[in-house]
């Protein structure tokens, strides 16, 4: 067996997939298929497998999956469910008259065929019996269709990255799909913790319809799951101690601990290296400047403005502008993927700086924008989100984490 399928960092690991049983997730997400009547929110962090195990339960191949990122506006998100489950907009009416001596009768034929609007009619002559059609189109609504469709076809939707998606948008779809999930189709959302009542928050009327499923972080045991299931079947014995440091340093994170193993085995089978000469600090560096750099760099330039930003001196004796400075404090205070709160980052900005640290109000801007570059940027999730009513910071992705920890700052 290749080590590149036993190891999948960002793919389904058919070889190594835990599913984690004694948390009974399965059996949770997998309720919606029984005629559950609520909305099924699926919520963990960020590359912590609630992705991968609905997945599992829901393939795409009887499945209907929609990438929150991709809708921009809610006919984006009816038109993509049109297409994936292959119904048609224009629905046509077909009138047969039939004229035979005095007599005359007619049929309705209906179909439902792709098609441009308009009307035909042409005549059939066969004896004395005379044959007129005529037909019709009459346009139906993107939304209604696809409504209609999801109904008949009872076909499981999945929105992953429903959180990706605006707040107006969340509120529109969510008010039109509680009739296919009061006709018990199921309809599963997929989002980050910090974001898990968004369907409560922006339809009220769900409150009672909506089943919660959380996907914890892992614990260390569940991590250490996926190298002893995975280097057995290369013939390779990792020391116990070696596993046990790769799962305390993978943030609670199946992906990372998908990758180290990954890395491993090649550099014991590709690059025939011995398991003693394996550099673990040099790997996990270049793993997170492999994974975590661009962000890191887009959150240190900022927003572009005129003026050059006041440098600021660390205790260290570099010099870094605000930005700098606040991802030098949560760098400072080494985060897991936890919530922390605007005093805590304080207080990690007064221990690294050499002089006054910035007002409250300038710090909370640079949060501010820094939410908004990690929202905007092309990577499958932002890394970080700035709650400005509850002054807290999350810390959303746990490359962004492992990148504080073992990267470049």
């Amino acid at each position: 067996m290749k080590y590149t399928d036993i190891f999948v960092p960002g793919g389904f690991p058919l070889h190594t997939y835990n599913p984690r049983t004694e948390k009974s997730l399965e059996e949770k997400i997998n309720e919606a298929r029984e005629n559950l009547c609520k909305l099924v929110t699926v919520t963990g962090q960020t590359k912590s497998g609630k992705t991968v195990i609905t997945k599992k339960l829901y393939p795409k191949e009887n499945s209907t999956w929609i990438d929150g990122g991709s809708v921009k506006s809610e006919d984006d998100f009816w038109n993509a469910l049109l297409d994936k489950l292959e119904y048609y907009q224009t629905e046509n009416i077909t009138t047969i008259e039939e004229k035979s001596g005095g007599s005359s009768s007619e049929d309705l034929v209906k179909g439902e065929l792709m098609g441009i609007g308009g009307s035909k009619k042409y005549t059939i002559s066969e004896n004395d019996k005379t044959s007129t059609t005529s037909t019709k189109s009459k346009s139906i609504s993107t939304k209604i269709r696809a409504l209609r469709a999801l109904e008949e076809s009872k076909i499981p939707l999945i929105i992953d990255d429903f959180h990706y998606i605006n707040r107006q948008i969340q509120g529109d779809l969510i008010r039109a799909l509680k009739s296919p999930v009061f006709e018990g189709v199921p309809i599963i959302l997929i989002a980050i913790p910090h974001k898990r009542y968004d369907a409560m928050k922006v339809e009220k009327e769900m409150t009672g319809r909506i089943s919660l499923v959380s996907v914890p972080s892992w614990s260390k045991n569940e991590l250490l799951f996926i190298p002893e299931t995975g280097f057995p079947l290369l013939d390779i014995n990792l020391p116990t101690n070696i596993a046990s440091e790769l799962a305390d340093e993978a943030v609670e994170s199946p992906h990372l601990m998908q990758e180290f193993c990954r890395r491993i085995s090649k550099l014991i089978l590709i690059e025939t290296k011995k398991i003693e000469d394996i550099d673990l600090k040099t790997m996990y560096h270049d793993v997170a400047e492999n994974i975590g750099r661009p962000i890191f760099e887009k959150l240190m330039k900022g927003p572009r403005q005129r003026n050059d930003r006041i440098q600021r001196e660390l205790k260290s004796g570099q010099f870094v502008d605000i930005y700098g400075l606040v991802l030098s404090a949560l760098a400072y205070l080494k985060p897991g993927l936890i919530s922390i709160e605007y005093e805590e980052l304080r207080r990690a900005i007064r221990e690294i700086i050499s002089s006054a640290p910035p007002q409250m109000h300038e710090v909370s801007r640079v949060l501010r924008h820094m939410s908004t570059i990690a929202a905007t940027d092309e990577s499958s999730a932002p890394v970080i989100d700035f709650d400005d009513k509850e002054k807290k910071l999350h810390i959303t992705d746990p490359f962004f984490s492992f990148y504080l920890n073992w990267g470049t700052i």
